[in-house]
C-alpha cells in the first residue's frame, strides 16, 4: 500500500509566500509517500496568448528551477511534478520525480491544445519521445500530462508497460465531468490507478480559468475521491497488487494486435 497526495495548488504560487508555507506544513504534517502536484505549478500560467517569446519563458523557467528546491524540503518520499525546460525556439513540458532530493526524467508532454488561453501548442515541443513508466520503490509510475490523458492509446500502452500509477497533472477549467471520463477510461484500459492534480484560479485574481478538482480513480473506474477549495490536498492509499491483477480484467486484456492489419477499418 501506498499513500499518494492530490492537490490543487492557485495560479500564481510562489515559493517562500504564505500560501507555500501553508501548503508547505499540510504537505509535512500528511507525510505522503508521493505528492502529486499540478501542471507546472509554479507562476501565472504563461501560454495564455500565440506566440512563443524568450524572456517570459526564461523567466518560468528560472522560477521552477527556484520550486525545484522548494518541493525537494517537502516531507514527502517522492514528488511527481511538471515544469517548463527551455529549448532554441520553444519550451518542452517535462514531467519528472523527486526522490530525497535526486531529480529522475519520467516524460515530455508531446500534445498540446491550441485555443486561447491554452495556446500551448506555440510554446511547446516535445525534445525526447516516448511513454515510460519509471518504478519509485514499490510503484511503477507514468505521466499523461494534462491533454494526453484524452487519449487511451497513451494510457493503454502505460498499462502494457507495467504502469501501476498514472500521474496526470493539469492545468484545465471546471468541467470536471469530462475529465474524470477520461481518467475513468484511462484507468480501466491501462489497468492502473490514474491520479490527478489540478492548477486552481487565484483566490486574490480570479480569472474564470482553472477548475481546481483533483481527483484519484481506481482500476476499475471508481472515484476514490475529490480536492476542493476547502480541502485543496487529499491523500488516498493505493495498493500495486490491484493494478498488477487489473491488467488481466477487461478491457485491460483485449488484444490489440488486428488493429496493426490494414484491412482492419477499411474494406480490402
Amino acid at each position: 500500500m501506498t499513500r499518494i497526495a492530490i492537490v490543487e495548488w492557485e495560479d500564481g504560487l510562489l515559493p517562500g509566500t504564505d500560501a507555500w508555507s501553508r501548503i508547505s506544513d499540510r504537505v509535512n504534517d500528511l507525510r505522503p509517500d508521493i505528492l502529486v502536484t499540478n501542471e507546472m505549478p509554479f507562476g501565472i500560467w504563461l501560454p495564455k496568448t500565440k506566440g512563443f517569446s524568450r524572456e517570459p519563458a526564461h523567466e518560468w523557467v528560472r522560477l521552477h528551477e527556484e520550486g525545484l528546491d522548494a518541493l525537494s524540503r517537502l516531507n514527502a518520499r517522492t514528488i511527481v511534478s511538471s515544469r517548463p525546460v527551455m529549448g532554441s525556439d520553444a519550451l518542452a513540458n517535462e514531467a519528472f520525480l523527486l526522490e530525497d532530493g535526486n531529480y529522475r526524467f519520467l516524460h515530455q508532454k508531446h500534445l498540446f491544445p491550441a485555443e486561447p488561453g491554452w495556446e500551448e501548442a506555440s510554446w511547446f515541443k516535445r525534445f525526447r519521445a516516448g511513454f515510460n513508466p519509471q518504478v519509485s520503490r514499490n510503484t511503477s509510475i507514468g505521466a499523461l500530462l494534462c491533454t494526453e490523458l484524452m487519449f487511451n492509446q497513451c494510457a493503454r500502452l502505460l498499462g502494457q508497460r507495467g504502469t501501476q500509477l498514472i500521474v496526470s497533472p493539469r492545468a484545465t477549467g471546471g468541467n470536471h465531468v469530462l475529465w474524470h471520463a477520461a481518467a475513468v477510461t484511462a484507468a480501466a484500459s491501462a489497468g492502473s490507478y490514474v491520479v490527478s492534480s489540478n492548477r486552481a484560479d487565484s483566490s486574490e485574481r480570479p480569472s474564470g480559468m482553472f477548475g481546481g478538482g483533483g481527483f484519484a480513480i481506481d482500476p476499475t473506474g471508481k472515484l476514490l475521491g475529490t480536492t476542493s477549495k476547502v480541502e485543496p490536498i487529499l491523500v488516498i492509499k493505493i495498493d500495486e497488487n490491484i493494478a498488477n491483477a487489473a491488467k488481466a480484467e477487461y478491457p485491460a486484456y483485449v488484444s490489440e494486435q488486428h488493429l496493426n492489419d490494414p484491412c482492419f477499418f477499411v474494406d480490402c
